[in-house]
């Protein structure tokens, strides 16, 4: 039986978004596929979740894609790991269902 994935998008506000896609995406690397740029990184995970990111000069755009039991799980650790990064700052994370 397949599974709903749904789609959010989340735009965290941060001059600092590709230090923090970078340093997810190294963090990960480990145990996910991971590929990524200064400006863009993809996180492929098992169970059809996919995190991807892109960075601009004014924010840290993520979009994730997860089986809907699974997303607001997942939404908090992406959330954790890059507030975690981001220390410093203090972020505001609004998803929204896209």
């Amino acid at each position: 039986m397949s599974q709903t994935v749904i789609l959010s998008t989340c735009r965290v506000a941060t001059p600092n978004g590709s230090r923090y896609l970078q340093q997810l995406c190294k963090h990960w690397a480990h145990k996910f596929e991971v590929e990524f740029d200064p400006g863009h990184g993809r996180i492929a995970m098992p169970e059809d979740r996919t995190v991807t990111l892109t960075a601009t000069p004014e924010a840290l755009e993520i979009r994730l894609e997860a089986p809907e039991e699974t997303t607001a799980h997942m939404r908090h650790i992406v959330d954790s790991h890059i507030a975690r990064f981001a220390f410093r700052e203090e972020l505001a994370f609004d998803w929204q269902p896209a």
